[in-house]
């Protein structure tokens, strides 16, 4: 056993579909791969119904991040008020993520660059840029930018936040 654990590992509790999401996840991310899965015991089959056998976790790395996916059943659900943030160099990989992880997911919670996929987890698709054009110390540079972000009604477009950086 001589695995390295991760120091923090984002824990993500699905009702059932942990598996399918961390498949779905792979399937995005290139430098990606799906790890230990564990099953649910007799025990856990009496006590709450689920069955035994049942995944009960999944974990699995997306570029290189560890996460563990857990089929927790339907007490809890996601909110925007934990996401993912996909730090694009590009238009093209900019496109690529947010069709991707959009794909099935609320068209209503599509705005400034955040998206919720079909599992209801929040993702921020934005380009690498974006943090020190607004972070610019020149006020009214970053301000410009902000003002662009904000009135983005879906996804980021690159060339309308650098226009808007440049004046």
């Amino acid at each position: 056993m001589n695995n390295k654990i991760q120091k923090i590992t984002p824990n993500l509790w699905f009702d059932k579909q942990a598996e399918e999401a961390a498949k779905f996840y792979i399937s995005i991310f290139r430098n990606s791969k799906i790890g230990r899965v564990t099953r649910y015991g007799k025990d856990r089959h009496e006590i709450h119904g689920i069955s035994e056998g049942a995944v009960m976790t999944v974990e699995f790395q997306l570029e290189g991040q560890k996460f563990v996916a857990l089929n927790g059943g339907p007490q809890f659900k996601f909110t925007e008020a934990i996401s993912f943030i996909v730090n694009c160099e590009d238009q093209e990989e900019l496109d690529y993520y947010w069709e991707k992880l959009s794909e099935g997911g609320d068209k209503k919670a599509q705005v400034c660059g955040w998206l919720k996929d079909k599992y209801g987890v929040s993702w921020q698709i934005v380009p690498t840029t974006l943090s020190e054009m607004v972070s610019d110390p020149d006020s009214e540079k970053s301000e410009r930018v902000m003002k662009a972000l904000l009135q983005t009604k879906n996804k980021i477009d690159i060339k309308t936040l650098l226009q808007a950086y440049e004046g």
